[in-house]
C-alpha cells in the first residue's frame, strides 16, 4: 500500500498540473464584459462551451479544471504554487501541554529558498493517542500565542488587528496570551482524540487593504513589480498557506494524512472551503458562517453583497472581480460551484440565526445546488429537503448546520464540527 507521504507527493504533483492547465484555460477567458447575464445559479454540470458534463470523467478530466481556472481568474486570483524548496524545523516539544492532555509541537514552515515565506505552525495531538489521529487545520488572526495561555507559544511576528487582545500598536505583547482560547477548545478537541493544528495569517499575509506584506508581495518583487494593497487576492494567499501547512502535515506521523479538515469562520470559512476546493489532500471542509465570497451565493439579495465585500476588502479579491461589484448575475459561477469542487469529499455550511449578513438560507440554496455533481459521483445529495431547525445537522457529505445567535464560533459549534468529521472520517483510531 503506498505510504501517506508518497500518496501526497503524488496528489501535490497532480495539484501543480492542474494549476498549468488552470493557466492554459485562462487564456481563453471572455472579459467580464463580454459575459452573459444568468440570473440564476448556473448550472455546476455544465461547460462554458455550452456542453453538459454527463460522466464523473467529464467532471474529473474537464469541468473541474475549468471551474478552479473560472474562480481564479475571475474572483480569488491565482493561487501560488508550492515552492520549490520547503524545509520544515520542529523549534520546540512538549508533552505536558494542557496538564499533560496533548503534546504541543512548534514547527516553523519555510517556503522558499531566497525571500522565503515563514508560518509558524502550532501542532497539538492527544498525548494518549496509540496511532495516526484526525487532523482540525485552522487559520487564526490574533496569533498562535492568543490560541492558548501556554508560555511557550511564541508570540506572532507580524503585524496584527488593534482589537486583538493585548495588541499594541498593531503587534503583540505578552497581554495577548490566551485572548481568544475560548474561540478554540482544544483540551475538548483532544479530549475526542483529534489533533489540531493552528498559523496565524499574517504569516502570509496581513488583512490590510492598503499594505501588501506577504507571499503576495514576495510574487510581486520577483515579477519587478512594486507590491500593490488592493486587487491582490488575499484569501487565495491564506488559502496557499493552508496548502503549505498540508505539506508539512502530511509528514507527521503522529496525525493521519488522509483525514485532514479545513475549518474557519467569517474570512477564515471562506479561506478554509477555497483550500478545500483546491486540494485534494483536504479530506472535509467546514466553512463556519462563511457569508459572501465563501458559502453564500454572489447572487444573493440578503445579507453582505458583491458590492459592499468589493468596497470593504478589495485586498480578498482580484481585480476582475470588480467588474462583477454591480452585475454579479454575469459570473459565469457561483459559489456552489465552489462547493461541489469538494465532491465527493464531505463539506460541512453551519450558521447562526441571528447572522443575517451571512445569508443562511443562501447558504442552504448553495449548497442544494451542489447537489448535481455530488449525485453524479456517487456521494448522495443534503440530507435535507429545507432548512432544517435550530440545533439539528445535516450529516449527509452536503452537510449543514443552524443554531441560534449570532455572528461568533462557539465551543458548542466546534462539538458540531467534530460530530460532523467523526460521522464521515470516523474517530481515533487505536
Amino acid at each position: 500500500m503506498q505510504s501517506p507521504f508518497l500518496a501526497g507527493c503524488a496528489r501535490v504533483v497532480a495539484s501543480a498540473l492542474a494549476m498549468a492547465h488552470a493557466a492554459s484555460l485562462a487564456a481563453t477567458f471572455p472579459e467580464p464584459s463580454a459575459l452573459p447575464d444568468q440570473p440564476g445559479l448556473p448550472d455546476p454540470l455544465v461547460l462554458m462551451s455550452g456542453e453538459r458534463v454527463k460522466s464523473a470523467r467529464d467532471w474529473e478530466r474537464r469541468r473541474r479544471p475549468e471551474l478552479r481556472a473560472l474562480f481564479q481568474h475571475y474572483m480569488y486570483g491565482d493561487l501560488p504554487g508550492r515552492p520549490g524548496r520547503m524545509r520544515f524545523e520542529t523549534v520546540a516539544e512538549h508533552d505536558d501541554f494542557l496538564g499533560g492532555a496533548g503534546t504541543l509541537r512548534l514547527v516553523r514552515v519555510t517556503c522558499g529558498a531566497s525571500d522565503p515565506t515563514v508560518i509558524d505552525l502550532m501542532v497539538v495531538t492527544p498525548r494518549d493517542a496509540r496511532g495516526r489521529v484526525p487532523v482540525f487545520l485552522a487559520m487564526n488572526f490574533c496569533g498562535n500565542h492568543a490560541v492558548s495561555s501556554d508560555p511557550r507559544i511564541p508570540l506572532t511576528r507580524g503585524w496584527l488587528y488593534q482589537s486583538c487582545a493585548g495588541c499594541t500598536d498593531n503587534h503583540a505583547t505578552e497581554a495577548g496570551r490566551g485572548g481568544q482560547a475560548m474561540d478554540w477548545p482544544i483540551a475538548d478537541i483532544l479530549a475526542r482524540g483529534h489533533a489540531f493544528a493552528t498559523f496565524c495569517s499574517t504569516d502570509i499575509d496581513s488583512d490590510r487593504g492598503d499594505v501588501s506584506d506577504g507571499v503576495r508581495a514576495t510574487e510581486a518583487r520577483r515579477r519587478g513589480e512594486t507590491p500593490t494593497g488592493a486587487d491582490r487576492g488575499t484569501i487565495a494567499a491564506w488559502a496557499w498557506g493552508f496548502h503549505r501547512c498540508v505539506d508539512y502535515l502530511v509528514t507527521d506521523k503522529r496525525v493521519d494524512a488522509r483525514r485532514i479538515v479545513a475549518v474557519g469562520h467569517s474570512r477564515n470559512g471562506k479561506t478554509a472551503l477555497l483550500a478545500g476546493a483546491m486540494d485534494d489532500r483536504i479530506a472535509l471542509a467546514i466553512p463556519h458562517q462563511a457569508g459572501c465570497g465563501g458559502t453564500a451565493p454572489s447572487r444573493g439579495t440578503t445579507g453582505e453583497s458583491v458590492e459592499r465585500i468589493n468596497r470593504a476588502f478589495p485586498h480578498w479579491f482580484n481585480a476582475r472581480f470588480k467588474s462583477f461589484t454591480n452585475a454579479p448575475a454575469r459570473l459565469p459561477f457561483d459559489q456552489h460551484a465552489l462547493v461541489a469542487l469538494m465532491a465527493p469529499r464531505p463539506v460541512l455550511l453551519s450558521n447562526a440565526e441571528q447572522d443575517t449578513w451571512a445569508n443562511p438560507a443562501g447558504q442552504f440554496e448553495v449548497l442544494k445546488a451542489a447537489e448535481p455533481v455530488y449525485r453524479l459521483l456517487g456521494a448522495g445529495g443534503v440530507d435535507a429537503t429545507s432548512m432544517p431547525p435550530n440545533g439539528s445537522l445535516v450529516r449527509s457529505r452536503l452537510g449543514y448546520y443552524i443554531r441560534p445567535g449570532k455572528h461568533s464560533m462557539t465551543a458548542d459549534d466546534w462539538r458540531v464540527f467534530m460530530d460532523f468529521a467523526e460521522a464521515h472520517l470516523g474517530g481515533r483510531r487505536r
